[in-house]
Protein backbone atom coordinates (compact mmCIF):
# COMPACT_ATOMS: atom_id res chain seq x y z
CA UNK A 1 0.00 0.00 0.00
CA UNK A 2 1.26 3.46 -0.90
CA UNK A 3 1.97 5.98 1.85
CA UNK A 4 -0.08 8.82 0.37
CA UNK A 5 0.43 12.28 1.86
CA UNK A 6 -2.31 13.00 4.45
CA UNK A 7 -3.36 16.23 2.71
CA UNK A 8 -4.37 14.26 -0.40
CA UNK A 9 -7.27 12.78 1.56
CA UNK A 10 -8.79 16.23 2.09
CA UNK A 11 -9.63 16.59 -1.62
CA UNK A 12 -12.48 15.25 -3.76
CA UNK A 13 -12.09 12.53 -6.39
CA UNK A 14 -14.36 11.07 -9.05
CA UNK A 15 -15.09 7.46 -8.12
CA UNK A 16 -17.96 6.28 -10.35
CA UNK A 17 -20.30 7.17 -13.15
CA UNK A 18 -23.50 8.46 -11.61
CA UNK A 19 -25.61 6.16 -13.79
CA UNK A 20 -23.66 3.13 -12.52
CA UNK A 21 -24.61 3.77 -8.89
CA UNK A 22 -27.92 2.28 -7.82
CA UNK A 23 -29.30 0.12 -5.05
CA UNK A 24 -26.79 -2.61 -5.84
CA UNK A 25 -23.64 -1.56 -3.95
CA UNK A 26 -20.38 -0.87 -5.77
CA UNK A 27 -16.87 -1.36 -4.43
CA UNK A 28 -14.73 1.71 -5.20
CA UNK A 29 -11.18 2.51 -4.17
CA UNK A 30 -9.43 5.87 -3.93
CA UNK A 31 -5.93 6.32 -2.49
CA UNK A 32 -6.03 2.67 -1.34
CA UNK A 33 -9.18 3.48 0.67
CA UNK A 34 -11.96 0.96 0.04
CA UNK A 35 -15.56 2.18 0.00
CA UNK A 36 -18.99 0.62 -0.49
CA UNK A 37 -21.08 3.02 -2.58
CA UNK A 38 -24.80 2.81 -3.30
CA UNK A 39 -28.08 4.72 -3.47
CA UNK A 40 -30.83 4.26 -0.93
CA UNK A 41 -34.42 3.63 -1.93
CA UNK A 42 -34.94 7.40 -2.25
CA UNK A 43 -31.90 7.83 -4.50
CA UNK A 44 -29.70 9.39 -1.81
CA UNK A 45 -26.03 8.40 -1.83
CA UNK A 46 -24.54 6.22 0.89
CA UNK A 47 -20.77 5.69 1.10
CA UNK A 48 -19.33 3.59 3.92
CA UNK A 49 -16.04 1.88 4.62
CA UNK A 50 -16.17 -1.46 2.81
CA UNK A 51 -15.92 -3.53 5.98
CA UNK A 52 -18.60 -4.64 8.37
CA UNK A 53 -17.31 -4.18 11.95
CA UNK A 54 -18.89 -7.49 12.98
CA UNK A 55 -16.91 -10.09 11.00
CA UNK A 56 -15.23 -7.89 8.40
CA UNK A 57 -17.30 -8.94 5.38
CA UNK A 58 -17.34 -6.40 2.51
CA UNK A 59 -20.43 -4.22 2.64
CA UNK A 60 -20.17 -3.79 -1.14
CA UNK A 61 -21.28 -7.43 -1.40
CA UNK A 62 -24.39 -6.66 0.62
CA UNK A 63 -27.66 -5.00 -0.33
CA UNK A 64 -29.68 -1.85 0.24
CA UNK A 65 -32.77 -2.17 2.40
CA UNK A 66 -34.68 1.10 2.39
CA UNK A 67 -32.25 3.75 3.60
CA UNK A 68 -29.75 1.25 4.99
CA UNK A 69 -26.83 -0.78 3.68
CA UNK A 70 -26.92 -4.36 4.96
CA UNK A 71 -23.97 -6.72 5.37
CA UNK A 72 -24.17 -9.93 3.30
CA UNK A 73 -22.91 -12.14 6.15
CA UNK A 74 -25.24 -11.62 9.13
CA UNK A 75 -27.44 -8.78 7.89
CA UNK A 76 -26.18 -6.00 10.14
CA UNK A 77 -27.59 -2.81 8.62
CA UNK A 78 -26.15 0.71 8.71
CA UNK A 79 -27.61 4.09 7.79
CA UNK A 80 -25.92 6.76 5.67
CA UNK A 81 -24.11 8.11 8.75
CA UNK A 82 -22.61 4.68 9.42
CA UNK A 83 -24.78 4.09 12.49
CA UNK A 84 -25.77 0.50 13.25
CA UNK A 85 -29.56 0.31 12.97
CA UNK A 86 -30.36 -3.40 12.86
CA UNK A 87 -28.93 -6.72 14.06
CA UNK A 88 -31.13 -9.57 12.79
CA UNK A 89 -31.74 -12.19 15.48
CA UNK A 90 -31.27 -9.82 18.39
CA UNK A 91 -34.33 -9.65 20.69
CA UNK A 92 -36.36 -6.48 20.25
CA UNK A 93 -35.70 -5.32 23.80
CA UNK A 94 -31.92 -5.78 23.53
CA UNK A 95 -29.69 -2.76 23.01
CA UNK A 96 -27.78 -2.51 19.77
CA UNK A 97 -23.98 -2.57 20.02
CA UNK A 98 -22.49 0.93 19.96
CA UNK A 99 -20.55 0.47 16.75
CA UNK A 100 -20.35 2.57 13.61
CA UNK A 101 -18.91 2.27 10.14
CA UNK A 102 -16.85 5.12 8.82
CA UNK A 103 -18.82 7.25 6.37
CA UNK A 104 -17.55 9.38 3.48
CA UNK A 105 -18.80 12.66 2.05
CA UNK A 106 -20.12 12.37 -1.52
CA UNK A 107 -21.74 14.52 -4.18
CA UNK A 108 -22.83 14.23 -7.81
CA UNK A 109 -21.37 16.54 -10.48
CA UNK A 110 -21.19 16.41 -14.29
CA UNK A 111 -22.27 12.78 -14.51
CA UNK A 112 -19.90 11.40 -11.87
CA UNK A 113 -20.00 10.61 -8.17
CA UNK A 114 -17.31 12.46 -6.22
CA UNK A 115 -15.96 11.34 -2.85
CA UNK A 116 -13.69 12.87 -0.22
CA UNK A 117 -11.65 10.08 1.43
CA UNK A 118 -10.76 12.24 4.45
CA UNK A 119 -13.07 13.02 7.35
CA UNK A 120 -12.31 16.73 6.95
CA UNK A 121 -11.18 18.92 4.08
CA UNK A 122 -12.63 20.83 1.16
CA UNK A 123 -16.40 21.30 1.32
CA UNK A 124 -16.85 20.84 -2.43
CA UNK A 125 -14.93 19.60 -5.48
CA UNK A 126 -12.82 22.22 -7.24
CA UNK A 127 -14.38 25.20 -9.00
CA UNK A 128 -13.46 24.08 -12.53
CA UNK A 129 -15.81 21.11 -12.39
CA UNK A 130 -18.53 23.01 -10.51
CA UNK A 131 -18.55 25.65 -13.27
CA UNK A 132 -18.92 23.12 -16.09
CA UNK A 133 -22.37 23.12 -17.71
CA UNK A 134 -23.62 19.50 -17.83
CA UNK A 135 -26.00 20.43 -20.66
CA UNK A 136 -23.03 20.70 -23.03
CA UNK A 137 -21.74 17.22 -22.23
CA UNK A 138 -21.67 14.89 -25.24
CA UNK A 139 -20.35 11.73 -23.63
CA UNK A 140 -18.77 10.37 -20.49
CA UNK A 141 -16.63 7.31 -20.02
CA UNK A 142 -14.56 5.52 -17.41
CA UNK A 143 -11.39 3.50 -17.85
CA UNK A 144 -8.34 2.43 -15.83
CA UNK A 145 -4.73 3.06 -16.72
CA UNK A 146 -1.87 0.94 -15.37
CA UNK A 147 0.19 3.94 -14.31
CA UNK A 148 1.02 6.17 -11.38
CA UNK A 149 -1.27 9.19 -11.28
CA UNK A 150 1.56 11.67 -12.03
CA UNK A 151 2.62 9.76 -15.16
CA UNK A 152 -1.02 9.46 -16.25
CA UNK A 153 -1.74 13.17 -15.84
CA UNK A 154 1.48 14.24 -17.52
CA UNK A 155 0.64 12.03 -20.50
CA UNK A 156 -2.69 13.78 -21.02
CA UNK A 157 -1.30 17.31 -20.55
CA UNK A 158 1.91 16.80 -22.57
CA UNK A 159 1.56 17.56 -26.31
CA UNK A 160 5.06 16.42 -27.28
CA UNK A 161 4.31 12.70 -27.22
CA UNK A 162 1.49 13.06 -29.74
CA UNK A 163 3.83 13.15 -32.76
CA UNK A 164 4.97 9.62 -31.92
CA UNK A 165 2.29 7.77 -29.93
CA UNK A 166 -0.54 9.26 -32.02
CA UNK A 167 1.45 9.81 -35.22
CA UNK A 168 -0.79 11.08 -38.00
CA UNK A 169 -3.87 10.90 -35.81
CA UNK A 170 -3.17 13.91 -33.56
CA UNK A 171 0.05 15.38 -35.00
CA UNK A 172 2.74 14.58 -37.58
CA UNK A 173 6.42 14.83 -36.66
CA UNK A 174 7.32 16.15 -40.12
CA UNK A 175 4.82 19.02 -39.84
CA UNK A 176 5.97 20.74 -36.64
CA UNK A 177 5.49 24.49 -36.27
CA UNK A 178 7.09 26.91 -33.84
CA UNK A 179 4.78 27.88 -31.00
CA UNK A 180 4.99 29.25 -27.48
CA UNK A 181 3.67 27.83 -24.23
CA UNK A 182 2.75 30.25 -21.44
CA UNK A 183 2.63 28.55 -18.02
CA UNK A 184 0.47 30.36 -15.48
CA UNK A 185 -0.04 29.12 -11.88
CA UNK A 186 -3.66 29.39 -10.69
CA UNK A 187 -5.38 29.06 -7.34
CA UNK A 188 -6.34 25.47 -8.16
CA UNK A 189 -3.35 24.38 -10.25
CA UNK A 190 -2.13 25.86 -13.51
CA UNK A 191 -3.00 26.77 -17.09
CA UNK A 192 -0.72 26.36 -20.11
CA UNK A 193 -1.71 28.62 -23.00
CA UNK A 194 -0.32 27.43 -26.34
CA UNK A 195 -0.04 30.16 -28.96
CA UNK A 196 0.85 30.14 -32.63
CA UNK A 197 -1.12 27.05 -33.67
CA UNK A 198 -4.43 27.94 -35.34
CA UNK A 199 -4.52 24.43 -36.79
CA UNK A 200 -3.11 20.98 -36.09
CA UNK A 201 -1.45 18.51 -38.44
CA UNK A 202 -3.32 15.33 -37.52
CA UNK A 203 -6.34 13.57 -38.98
CA UNK A 204 -8.58 14.42 -36.01
CA UNK A 205 -8.24 18.13 -36.68
CA UNK A 206 -8.98 17.76 -40.39
CA UNK A 207 -12.06 15.65 -39.76
CA UNK A 208 -13.70 17.40 -36.82
CA UNK A 209 -12.24 20.85 -36.18
CA UNK A 210 -11.93 24.31 -37.69
CA UNK A 211 -9.55 27.22 -37.26
CA UNK A 212 -8.62 27.63 -33.59
CA UNK A 213 -8.39 30.86 -31.64
CA UNK A 214 -6.93 29.27 -28.50
CA UNK A 215 -5.56 26.00 -27.12
CA UNK A 216 -5.08 25.60 -23.38
CA UNK A 217 -4.25 22.84 -20.92
CA UNK A 218 -5.55 23.14 -17.37
CA UNK A 219 -4.81 21.32 -14.11
CA UNK A 220 -7.12 21.61 -11.10
CA UNK A 221 -5.95 19.81 -7.97
CA UNK A 222 -6.13 17.08 -7.04
CA UNK A 223 -6.69 15.13 -10.24
CA UNK A 224 -8.57 17.04 -12.94
CA UNK A 225 -7.03 17.94 -16.29
CA UNK A 226 -8.66 19.73 -19.19
CA UNK A 227 -7.78 20.36 -22.82
CA UNK A 228 -9.64 23.45 -24.02
CA UNK A 229 -9.99 24.28 -27.71
CA UNK A 230 -11.60 27.60 -28.67
CA UNK A 231 -12.48 28.31 -32.29
CA UNK A 232 -12.65 31.38 -34.47
CA UNK A 233 -16.40 30.87 -34.93
CA UNK A 234 -16.99 31.29 -31.17
CA UNK A 235 -17.43 27.61 -30.32
CA UNK A 236 -15.45 25.66 -27.76
CA UNK A 237 -14.59 22.01 -26.98
CA UNK A 238 -13.54 20.81 -23.52
CA UNK A 239 -12.00 17.38 -22.94
CA UNK A 240 -11.90 16.67 -19.20
CA UNK A 241 -10.08 13.77 -17.60
CA UNK A 242 -10.42 13.24 -13.86
CA UNK A 243 -7.66 11.02 -12.46
CA UNK A 244 -8.29 9.03 -9.27
CA UNK A 245 -5.50 6.86 -7.86
CA UNK A 246 -6.78 3.38 -7.12
CA UNK A 247 -3.29 2.40 -5.96
CA UNK A 248 0.29 3.43 -6.68
CA UNK A 249 0.27 1.77 -10.11
CA UNK A 250 -3.43 1.85 -11.06
CA UNK A 251 -5.31 5.05 -11.86
CA UNK A 252 -9.01 5.31 -12.65
CA UNK A 253 -9.76 7.86 -15.38
CA UNK A 254 -13.16 9.54 -15.77
CA UNK A 255 -13.62 11.29 -19.11
CA UNK A 256 -16.12 13.81 -20.45
CA UNK A 257 -16.32 15.78 -23.67
CA UNK A 258 -18.23 19.07 -23.71
CA UNK A 259 -19.11 21.01 -26.86
CA UNK A 260 -20.32 24.62 -26.69
CA UNK A 261 -21.97 26.58 -29.52
CA UNK A 262 -21.04 23.99 -32.14
CA UNK A 263 -23.15 21.39 -33.92
CA UNK A 264 -22.20 18.12 -32.32
CA UNK A 265 -25.14 16.07 -31.05
CA UNK A 266 -24.26 13.23 -28.72
CA UNK A 267 -25.19 10.57 -31.26
CA UNK A 268 -22.85 12.07 -33.86
CA UNK A 269 -19.95 12.28 -31.39
CA UNK A 270 -20.45 8.63 -30.44
CA UNK A 271 -20.79 7.49 -34.04
CA UNK A 272 -18.02 9.48 -35.72
CA UNK A 273 -15.56 10.90 -33.18
CA UNK A 274 -15.58 8.24 -30.50
CA UNK A 275 -13.77 5.51 -32.49
CA UNK A 276 -10.85 7.89 -33.06
CA UNK A 277 -10.79 9.09 -29.45
CA UNK A 278 -10.90 5.48 -28.25
CA UNK A 279 -7.88 4.77 -30.43
CA UNK A 280 -5.98 7.66 -28.83
CA UNK A 281 -6.86 6.32 -25.38
CA UNK A 282 -5.70 2.81 -26.25
CA UNK A 283 -2.39 4.12 -27.56
CA UNK A 284 -1.79 6.10 -24.37
CA UNK A 285 -2.74 3.13 -22.19
CA UNK A 286 -0.27 0.89 -23.99
CA UNK A 287 2.63 3.34 -23.61
CA UNK A 288 1.87 4.07 -19.97
CA UNK A 289 1.83 0.36 -19.21
CA UNK A 290 5.21 -0.04 -20.90
CA UNK A 291 6.53 2.93 -18.94
CA UNK A 292 5.27 1.53 -15.63
CA UNK A 293 6.75 -1.89 -16.31
CA UNK A 294 10.13 -0.41 -17.14
CA UNK A 295 10.12 1.85 -14.08
CA UNK A 296 9.66 -1.26 -11.95
CA UNK A 297 12.72 -2.77 -13.65
CA UNK A 298 14.75 0.30 -12.68
CA UNK A 299 13.43 1.32 -9.24
CA UNK A 300 14.50 4.63 -7.81
CA UNK A 301 15.76 6.08 -11.09
CA UNK A 302 14.87 9.72 -11.73
CA UNK A 303 13.85 10.92 -15.17
CA UNK A 304 15.80 13.64 -16.96
CA UNK A 305 13.88 16.77 -17.96
CA UNK A 306 14.22 19.87 -20.12
CA UNK A 307 12.39 23.19 -20.18
CA UNK A 308 9.85 21.50 -22.46
CA UNK A 309 8.60 19.39 -19.53
CA UNK A 310 6.58 22.29 -18.27
CA UNK A 311 3.87 20.49 -16.26
CA UNK A 312 5.80 17.69 -14.55
CA UNK A 313 7.24 19.68 -11.65
CA UNK A 314 3.91 20.97 -10.37
CA UNK A 315 2.26 17.55 -10.66
CA UNK A 316 5.11 15.82 -8.82
CA UNK A 317 5.12 18.41 -6.05
CA UNK A 318 1.37 18.23 -5.51
CA UNK A 319 1.23 14.45 -5.30
CA UNK A 320 4.29 14.30 -3.03
CA UNK A 321 3.22 17.07 -0.63
CA UNK A 322 -0.56 17.29 -1.00
CA UNK A 323 -0.41 20.97 -1.95
CA UNK A 324 0.65 23.14 -4.86
CA UNK A 325 4.25 24.40 -4.94
CA UNK A 326 4.40 27.78 -3.17
CA UNK A 327 7.12 29.13 -5.47
CA UNK A 328 5.58 28.33 -8.86
CA UNK A 329 5.99 31.25 -11.25
CA UNK A 330 4.64 32.20 -14.65
CA UNK A 331 6.99 31.49 -17.54
CA UNK A 332 7.04 31.15 -21.31
CA UNK A 333 8.91 28.63 -23.43
CA UNK A 334 9.34 28.19 -27.15
CA UNK A 335 8.25 24.80 -28.43
CA UNK A 336 8.11 23.01 -31.79
CA UNK A 337 4.68 21.44 -32.15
Amino acid sequence: MTAWHPLLYTHWYAVARADDVGTTPLAVTVLDTHVALARTGTGALIALEDRCPHRHAPLSAGCVRGDRLACPYHGWAFDADGRLCEVPGLPAEAALPQVRVRRFATCELDGFIWLRPGDTGAEHPHAMIRATDPRTRRFLWRTRWSAHVVDAMENFLDPLHTHFIHAGLVRRDAARVQASAHFLPTAEGFCVDYRGMPSQSGLLYRLFESRRSAERAHFAAPGSARLEYAYANGSRVLIDLHFTPHSADQTDVFITLHVERRWAPAWAVRLFAWPFLKRVNDQDMAMLQLQAQNKRRYPGRKGASTTLDIVRGTLEHFWAHGELPPTATARTIEIML
